[in-house]
């Protein structure tokens, strides 16, 4: 599916470019012919203007209509020493504004070359035509880049089309992964249930049923996380605090003994937010387990939990290796990990419970190598 969104991307951008380069070209051509164009038309305006005004000349019907007709490109005319005598084509309602002529007068200098007549009377007379571009030929010009926008806007939503599309089709398969694994627990768990109670009957006193009681109940809450994957959770008020307490405690009996546990709650025993148990509790074990991998036998794991006005706030920090700024932005995807065993799940799935299911984020919030890294989940209450 992966290299299929890759070759997708890829011809996209191919057409694209096609696109854009095909529409360059040709809106280059039309622009370079419509500006000779304009510069013949200018040019008939001039000789047309010159034959109107020699006193010789009888006939000066096409003559007024060639000035006439020329309603889309401005001129400026100015005499040899640069003063502007007359214009054509400019906002009406801005002659008289000396700044404003300057200024369209500096603009047609630099895009065209003048054209020049010489009074047949007095040759020291000599004016300049200075003209600028009509709008067609500006709508031409930008016409490429008013596509590449288009094109762009076209790509991205294609892309995120496909990606929407992707993610869709990647947790559906997560979904039913996680509910066909906990069909298939569902039996055997049932089975070892019934197995138990029968040792509790025939061994009342043995402290090892005890304990195989404990791990069958782990293995029904790890059945009923997976169940819960892929459906909406019900969330209940739940103290966040006890939640984190007891992953803790059930962490700690499990870790090296030179690896200490600390909470920190600012005092506060009761902190109610809207959770779905048993995931939450996965994704403190998770974030744990991390920290314990992290330590490797020897170090601090602690956990703040701090209240807001709209928000509780979990800092889960260890004081373990730290991740390299490289992975920082890769933890969170399934199948990364750094560990020699493990399928680099627990984090993806620990983010997509906390802000899919209970609409929170969970973040690196600093992470530093050889110093430790800090995990931020926020919750909304």
């Amino acid at each position: 599916m992966l290299r299929s969104l890759l070759n997708i991307r890829s011809l996209l951008a191919l057409i694209a470019i096609l696109i854009v380069s095909g529409t360059v070209w040709y809106s280059s051509y039309l622009a370079a012919k419509i500006e000779r164009e304009e510069r013949l038309k200018v040019e008939e305006w001039i000789e047309a203007s010159n034959s109107i005004l020699n006193i010789n000349n009888k006939e000066t019907t096409l003559a007024l209509k060639i000035q006439r007709d020329n309603t889309d490109i401005p001129i400026i005319i100015t005499d040899e020493r640069g003063r502007i005598m007359e214009v054509k084509n400019l906002d009406s309602t801005r002659l008289n504004d000396s700044a404003y002529l300057k200024e369209r007068l500096k603009s047609f200098r630099a895009a065209h070359q003048p054209l020049l007549y010489q009074d047949p009377i007095d040759p020291s007379r000599q004016n300049h035509y200075y003209y600028g571009n009509s709008r067609l030929l500006d709508e031409v010009r930008y016409y490429p880049y008013v596509q590449l926008v288009i094109v762009a806007l076209f790509i991205g939503l294609a892309i995120l089309s496909l990606r929407s599309s992707y993610r869709s089709t990647q947790n559906q398969v997560w979904a039913g992964m996680a509910k066909e694994t906990a069909h298939q627990l569902g039996t055997p768990v049932s089975s070892l249930e019934g197995w138990v109670e029968l040792l509790k009957e025939t061994h009342p006193e043995e402290d090892f049923v005890a304990e195989i009681e404990k791990d069958v109940s782990r293995l029904r809450l790890v059945s009923d996380r997976f169940g819960k994957i892929g459906s909406t959770p019900k969330l209940e008020p739940r103290n966040v605090v006890e939640q984190v307490h007891q992953m803790m405690e059930y962490v700690r009996k499990r870790a090296p003994g030179r690896v200490r546990f600390d909470l920190e709650t600012g005092g506060r025993e009761t902190i109610l937010v809207p959770l779905s148990g048993p995931l939450f509790d996965w994704v403190i074990e998770n974030l744990l387990k991390n920290g314990l991998d992290a330590l490797e036998g020897r170090g601090l794991l602690r956990i703040d939990i701090q209240e807001r006005a709209n928000d509780v706030v979990l800092d889960v920090t260890d004081t373990g290796k730290g991740i390299s700024k490289g992975n920082v932005a890769k933890v969170f995807k399934p199948g990364f990990t750094t560990k020699k065993r493990g399928w680099g799940l627990g984090l993806s799935l620990s983010k997509r419970i906390v802000e899919q299911y209970h609409r929170g984020q969970l973040f690196v919030k600093n992470s530093e190598p050889g110093k430790g890294t800090t995990f931020r989940i926020v919750l909304k209450k």
